[in-house]
Formats: structure tokens, sequence, C-alpha cells
């Protein structure tokens, strides 16, 4: 989209979610950012060192200050980095990471200070990692352990932080939320116990960010939250002419795996469900159109109707990729792909974003790199204009900020 100068009264926005493994080729994520010339850039990153991150961990310091120095943000002048690499704290670690960059024409912009509880102005590029948790520009919590049982020591959590900019204050939360831990699990009900254990945690989220300790704000909330399919529903209908084999461990009798063969054809395999595996061999469903026919089964946001909304999505699911750098397109059968990545609107954010004056063509919610390999998660970006004054208060809306 075009950008604007606040001497007309608007500025744009780019929100970006992508899962950091360094070492990390940073190419299109930057040519997104050159492409939307965004005044203020929101990148939220889960698993910051990927999955090896003791051994993975210092090369991030090395990844971010090349980004910070790097030719295509040079015009962004202030910043502000928050990486969670504390991983030998197991009570407090979550892998977040919250990269902020504000460009040299936004002249006044100000982030809130949680222990102050005012805002201070922006000025220089500031990075914090290790105890994020007693930074006071930003709120971080780490889900109770025994929302996931299953996994011996979760990563996963929330950070928060405030901003107000153009007479408008929101908050923006970077969140990871709790994966399947097994297919055959997942299969075993609709909708699946992991479902629930997500929906409680995005609950728990939602209610600590709007609970009475700060004022109520526009807030937008983007990262992994895992979000699958209906695994029941999807593979009934994928399978639906297909007859099920069931196959038991011979140790415990426990279902080890699941072979769908077709009623012809020479009961060719369409699908076979493992704990990590899921072999559909029809794979080209989850691309054609862009998956969007598959969009049925995506049900967990729903819950949350009355508190989380969402622009149309139109890009294939996003997880999980191949992560042979020659399969750009391909998905591995490992899980059924699904649109774990998203970027999610409280009410009244998005309100700011669908103003009226906001053209359509100005709103894009999409992929990055949809035929390149970025890893088995593919990066989601929002790019979108806010009128300056959006937020001023009147009689039918709650005050927006306060800027100290």
């Amino acid at each position: 989209c075009e950008s604007h100068g606040l001497a007309l009264g608007l500025f744009s926005a780019l929100y970006l979610h992508f899962h950091l493994c360094v070492p990390l080729s940073p190419p299109l994520p930057l040519q997104t950012v050159q492409s939307h010339k965004p005044h203020f850039l929101a990148v939220h990153c889960q698993e910051v060192g990927g999955k090896n991150y003791e051994a993975s961990m210092s090369h991030v310091d090395s990844f971010v200050k090349e980004l910070l120095s790097s030719d295509a943000m040079r015009e962004y002048s202030r910043a502000r980095v928050y990486l969670d690499e504390n991983y030998k704290s197991q009570e407090h670690f979550t892998a977040l990471g919250s990269f902020y960059f504000i460009h040299e024409s936004l002249k006044n912009i100000h982030q809130f200070d949680f222990k102050a509880k005012k805002f201070k102005k922006v000025v220089g590029k500031e990075t914090y990692s290790e105890t994020l948790e007693s930074t006071p520009s930003l709120e971080k919590e780490k889900f109770p352990q025994d929302y996931f049982p299953e996994c011996k020591w979760s990563r996963k959590g929330f950070i928060r932080t405030r901003w107000a900019l153009a007479d408008c204050a929101f908050d923006l939360v970077n969140i990871h939320l709790f994966h399947d831990a097994s297919n055959l699990v997942a299969w075993e009900k609709s909708p699946s116990v992991y479902s629930g254990t997500r929906q409680k945690a995005l609950g728990y989220a939602l209610d600590r960010i709007t609970d009475q300790r700060h004022e109520k704000l526009p807030y937008f909330v983007f990262g992994d939250f895992n979000f699958r399919l209906d695994s029941k529903q999807v593979i009934e209908s994928l399978c639906s002419t297909a007859a099920m084999q069931t196959v038991r461990a011979a140790d415990t009798n426990e279902v080890d795996k699941l072979i769908f063969r077709e009623s012809d054809n020479d009961r060719k395999v369409v699908l076979q469900l493992e704990k990590k595996l899921f072999n559909y061999v029809y794979q080209d469903v989850f691309r054609e159109n862009n998956g969007t026919s598959l969009l049925q089964y995506d049900k967990e946001l729903s819950v949350f109707k009355d508190r989380l909304h969402e622009l149309e999505i139109s890009f294939p699911p996003s997880y999980p990729y191949s992560e042979d750098s020659s399969q750009g397109k391909q998905y591995m059968n490992t899980r059924c792909p699904a649109w774990c990545d998203r970027i999610l609107l409280s009410p009244s954010a998005r309100e700011l974003v669908l103003k009226p004056e906001n053209e359509e063509k100005s709103i894009v919610y999409d992929n990055i790199g949809p035929n390149v390999c970025m890893g088995d998660h593919k990066p989601v970006f929002l790019s979108f204009r806010i009128t300056a004054g959006a937020g001023k208060p009147n009689a039918n809306k709650h005050k927006c900020c306060v800027v100290q």
C-alpha cells in the first residue's frame, strides 16, 4: 500500500509474524517492508533461536545487530527489540521475540511504562534480553504448567507492549499457544482436547490484557496460535469414501496407526495417520484456491467471536511447510496443514483498521514467500493505515490514550 506522512493525516503500519530460527536469511521479509513502506513496523517471533536454542541462541544477537544496521532499515531511526533468550530459566523462558521499528518521518511516538503507568517518548534504538519480566516497557507471562501437562517444559506464553502514536494508543500482544502433541489424540473427538487447551490459554491472555490494572485499549494479538482444523471432521471429509484400518501396538494394544484406503482403485492408501505423521496423498487440496474449501473446519476462533476479529484469509495454511530449500510450496507429512499463524484484532482495533476513509486496497492480510522455503511456518503480515486522530475520544468511545 502507499505510505503517507502525518502531514496528510495518515500513517501506515505493518504487522509481521514469523518463527525466528537463526541463522535466518532476511531478504523476503525486508522486501515486504520495502514494498509496503510502513511508518510503524511490528514483528512478532516465536521460538527465538530455533528448536536447538541452546546451540543457536548465540547467533541471535548478531542477527539482530545486522538487522538494525541493514540498508533496508536505515530509515527506521528508532527501534525496540525484546528477546526472551534466558533458556536456563524454566520458570520464565518463552523464546518470544518482539521487534518494533519507527520510521524517521514519524515524529511523535510513545511507549507505555507499565511500572510507572505512563507513556514515555521513544528515542534511539534499544535491545532487551535475558530477564524481560523485570523490563518496565512490557508485560510477559508464561502459561501455567498445568495447562499442558503432556509437555514437561513448555515455552508457551505471551508478551504485551503498549504504544501511542497519531493520537491513538493500542496494545500489541505476541503470543504462542500450545500445539497438537499427537495426531491420533487430536482425531479422537471433535473438538479435540488440544483445542480446549488453546481456548483456555487464549482466554487467560485476553483476560489479563483487559483486566482492571490498566486502561482498556484496542489490541492486536498476533503470533503462533497453533489453531488447527477440526481433525475428526476434516479427516472424515477427506476420507469420506475410504475404509479405516486400525493398527495397534503389540505391547500396549494402544492405537499406533490409522490407515484409510479407497474402497476401489486397488484399495489405494489415501491417508496414513500416526502420532507425528499425516500422510495424505492428495495434498493439493490444501493449496488449491488457497485451501479455502477447508476453512469451514477452522473453528477455534469462533469461541472468541465477540472478543477477536480477523480479516478475510486469502492465503494457504501457514503450517507445516517443508524445510527443504527446494520445496517452498510443499507441506511436510507431519501434521494436517492449518492456519496456525494469525493476526487478530479486538473489536475496537478492527474499527481503527476498517475506518470508512481507509480504502480496501490499503489493507493487506497475506503471507510472505509463498513459493520460497521460509521454514516450517510461512510468515503472515497485516498492512494497513490509520487516520491520525482516529483514537480521539467522543461521546460514544472510550478515552484512547493520555500521554505524559
